[in-house]
């Protein structure tokens, strides 16, 4: 039995019963595996003491570390380690040491879980999630502690091929990066009787969804721009965020707003409906790991078009799965969306396509990974 410490900002809370709401669902698959135990440390910015709770029967302490924005992000992963490190040796004394460190999204969470391993001797894994590759790697300083930590953790894990090459790019050995795709649940995820969706929702006629949170890189501007070009079509967006007003002024400005419904997120069995529904998914992102909208939509049967970030061709990789737009441009989004509409795509083809993407695998890989740095760390 692996025990493993969770060691992420990315968690879900009771606050936010959504946010990082894949890095639960891989940990909890690898308890249910029975050859891993799992306990988990959320750093959340505040002062409060640390808080503790149960999720799905994993312990989950939330500690609080100081936001002090003029500070430079040299001190960052410092400042994380330093006030994790009681809540770890809190741990410890009530659970027993733990064999791995396991931590996700690269900085400044990665490199604050490798030294707090260093501190307690013990062998961290880093999981690259995307714009921590993308977009911190690139910059000087974050991008020199990545190195740093990529340098002293016994492995790091991509989500995708596309993202282990960009972490190879950034100077990241690639002898210690293993690809373990994000996974989707097949069993709450499935199709349901798309009439029935549409009339418990009040939709009709040819249907889109985008979800997503209401900020620039998801492109939500796009898929709006899209839409004005695809007459009688409607829109459904998923999601909340800054960018709520402004992309309600364009919507009236093109004329598309009686066609675009807003609706707050929902949950897990909430969104079955809403894929089940809609005729495609749409996905305009700027940069992706492996997007967990585009996996639960192919699950749903429903199709996707979408931009061709990250780890998106990897999953959109049959032609009944949808089409992957090569340029980020409205006019080629719509007339993807348009061909798709027009094709009606097997659903039954869709979700066997999405079968390939379970769970079981990636969790066999997990822990088979685990289980070789446990064994390699022991005396």
């Amino acid at each position: 039995m692996i025990r493993l410490l969770t060691f992420t900002n990315l968690y879900p809370s009771d606050e936010r019963p959504r946010h990082g709401i894949f890095v639960e669902e891989r940990l909890r698959r690898l308890v249910e595996s029975g050859r891993v135990s799992a306990s988990v440390i959320v750093p959340v910015a505040g002062t409060f003491r640390t808080r503790t709770a149960e999720r799905h029967g994993l312990c989950v302490s939330y500690v609080g570390f100081p936001a002090i924005r003029v500070v430079t992000s040299w001190i960052n992963p410092l400042l994380l380690a330093r006030c994790a490190r009681a809540a770890v040796a809190e741990h410890v004394g009530r659970f027993g040491s733990f064999d791995i460190l396991d931590a996700h999204y690269f900085y400044p969470d990665g490199v604050a879980g490798v030294r707090l391993a260093r501190h307690f001797g013990r062998p961290a894994v880093i999981t690259a999630r995307g714009s921590d590759i993308n977009v911190a790697a690139r910059e000087p300083v974050a991008g020199a502690w990545i190195r740093w930590a990529a340098r002293r953790c016994a492995a790091m894990i991509a989500v995708s091929e596309a993202l282990r090459a960009a972490m190879i790019a950034r100077g990241l050995p690639a002898g210690a990066i293993t690809v373990l795709r994000n996974g989707v649940d097949l069993g709450r995820f499935r199709p349901l009787d798309r009439a029935a969706a549409r009339a418990s929702l009040g939709l009709t006629g040819p249907l889109l969804l985008s979800v997503g949170n209401l900020v620039p890189e998801k492109g939500h501007d796009l898929a709006i721009r899209a839409l004005a070009q695809l007459p009688a079509v409607r829109l459904v967006i998923i999601g909340s965020g800054p960018q709520r007003a402004g992309l309600k002024r364009l919507a009236s400005a093109l004329a598309v707003a009686d066609r675009l419904r807003w609706i707050a997120p929902v949950s897990q069995d909430e969104l079955v409906r809403y894929y089940s529904a809609a005729d495609l998914c749409l996905l305009c992102s700027s940069r992706e790991g492996m997007p967990n909208v585009v996996l639960e939509s192919l699950a749903c049967g429903t199709p996707v078009v979408a931009t061709a970030v990250g780890g998106v061709p990897e999953i959109v990789s049959a032609p009944a799965a949808g089409v992957v737009v090569a340029r980020r441009i409205p006019d080629e989004l719509a007339a993807a969306c348009a061909a798709v509409l027009r094709a009606a795509p097997d659903r039954s083809a869709i979700r066997r396509h999405a079968e390939h993407f379970g769970w079981d695998q990636p969790v066999r890989r997990q822990v088979e990974l685990l289980e070789s740095i446990a064994a390699a760390c022991r005396p």
